[in-house]
C-alpha cells in the first residue's frame, strides 16, 4: 500500500506561492441565517475560475513537473472538477491533457472539460474507480496526477486552510466536503500545524458515506453507493492509502441527507446569492444540522451544477 504523508506547513506555504498566479484567494463571508447562537461562515471556492477548489491542487502538482514531463502531457481521473483544474492549468502551460471520467459525470462538467481543451475518456464507474485505486490507465501517456492522494495536490488544497486561519483566527470548526480526503486532509494539515485546537470535520452524503462507516469500524470499509445529484463526492470505499491520514487528521464525519443537501443549495442561493453544487453544499447542510461549535467555516468546494438540477432544487424538489 502506498504511504501518504501529511504536507508540512512549509509545503503548504510553498504551494501558495506556486499557485498565486492562477488560483484566487477566495472570500470568507457570513451565511445569512437567523441563528443568534451559531456563527456560520462560507469559504467560497465555487468562485475559482473553474468553479472549484481543484484549481489549487492541480496547479501545485503541475507546477512541480519538469519540462520533459510536461512535454509528455498529464492526465487524471475525475468526475469533473479535478479534470477542469488540471485541464485549465494544462491549457495555460500549453500541455496535453487527458481525463478519464465515470459514465455518470454531469454534462455541465463534461462541457467545461471540452471547453478547456482536454481529451475525455468516458468509462464505467468501476473502471474509473480502478484508475483511482491503481494510479494509472493503460494506454495513456504522460504523468498521472491523482485527484486525491497526490502529495502536491493535498498541499495545494491546504492553502485553503491557511486563508481560513488568517481571515478568521478564532474559528473553532471547519466543515469540509469529503470525496477522497485530499481536500479535508490538506485543510486539516494546515490547521494542525498552525491552530491545533481547530476541529476539521468531513461531510458526506447518505448515499455514499464510506468515511463514516470506516471511522465507526476502525478501518477502511466499503459501503453501498448510489449515484445522485451530489456527484462531486462519494465512493464505494475509503482509499486505503488515505485512511491513515484521514483517520489521524480528521475529527469525524457528518453524514447528511440528499434532501438536506438540496435545501442547503436552495438556502445559499436565496440568502447569499451563492450557487453551490451538491458536494459543495454538504458542509452547509452539516452546519445547519447542528454539527460543529463556536465559529464555523463551511467550505463551499464547488459550484458546477447542471442548470436543470438547480432549477429543480429552487422549485423545492430533489433531483
Amino acid at each position: 500500500m502506498r504511504t501518504i504523508e501529511a504536507p508540512s506547513l512549509e509545503d503548504i506555504r510553498a504551494a501558495r506561492v506556486r499557485i498565486a498566479g492562477s488560483a484566487l484567494r477566495t472570500p470568507l463571508i457570513k451565511l445569512n441565517v437567523d441563528d443568534q447562537d451559531r456563527e456560520i461562515w462560507l469559504k467560497l471556492e465555487n468562485l475559482q475560475p473553474i468553479g472549484s477548489f481543484k484549481l489549487r491542487g492541480a496547479g501545485n502538482a503541475i507546477g512541480l513537473l519538469t519540462k520533459d514531463a510536461l512535454a509528455r502531457g498529464v492526465y487524471t481521473a475525475s468526475a469533473g472538477n479535478m479534470a477542469q483544474g488540471l485541464a485549465w492549468n494544462a491549457r495555460r502551460l500549453g500541455v496535453p491533457c487527458t481525463v478519464v471520467v465515470p459514465d455518470h459525470a454531469p454534462q455541465v462538467k463534461l462541457a467545461a472539460i471540452e471547453r478547456l481543451g482536454a481529451t475525455i475518456l468516458r468509462v464505467p464507474f468501476d473502471a474509473w474507480w480502478k484508475v483511482i485505486v491503481e494510479h494509472e490507465h493503460p494506454g495513456i501517456e504522460g504523468t498521472f496526477v491523482h485527484p486525491v492522494s497526490d502529495p502536491a495536490v493535498i498541499a495545494g488544497n491546504g492553502t485553503i486552510g491557511l486563508e481560513i486561519l488568517e481571515d478568521l483566527p478564532d474559528v473553532r470548526t471547519v466543515l469540509v466536503p469529503y470525496g477522497g480526503g485530499g481536500l479535508s486532509c490538506g485543510i486539516a494539515s494546515a490547521c494542525r500545524a498552525s491552530a491545533p485546537g481547530v476541529k476539521v470535520l468531513a461531510c458526506e452524503v447518505e448515499t455514499a458515506a464510506p468515511l463514516a462507516a470506516s471511522l465507526a469500524a476502525g478501518g477502511p470499509r466499503e459501503v453501498d453507493y448510489a449515484p445522485s445529484f451530489v456527484d462531486g463526492i462519494g465512493a464505494k470505499g475509503v482509499l486505503e492509502e488515505m485512511w491513515p491520514l484521514a483517520s489521524r487528521l480528521l475529527d469525524g464525519s457528518c453524514v447528511v441527507s440528499l434532501a438536506a443537501t438540496a435545501a442547503a443549495v436552495k438556502l445559499l442561493v436565496e440568502r447569499n446569492r451563492v450557487v453551490a453544487e451538491g458536494a459543495g453544499a454538504t458542509s452547509v447542510a452539516a452546519a445547519l444540522a447542528g454539527y460543529g461549535d463556536g465559529k464555523i467555516v463551511c467550505v463551499v468546494s464547488g459550484g458546477n451544477i447542471d442548470a436543470g438540477k438547480l432549477a429543480t432544487i429552487l422549485s423545492g424538489g430533489v433531483p
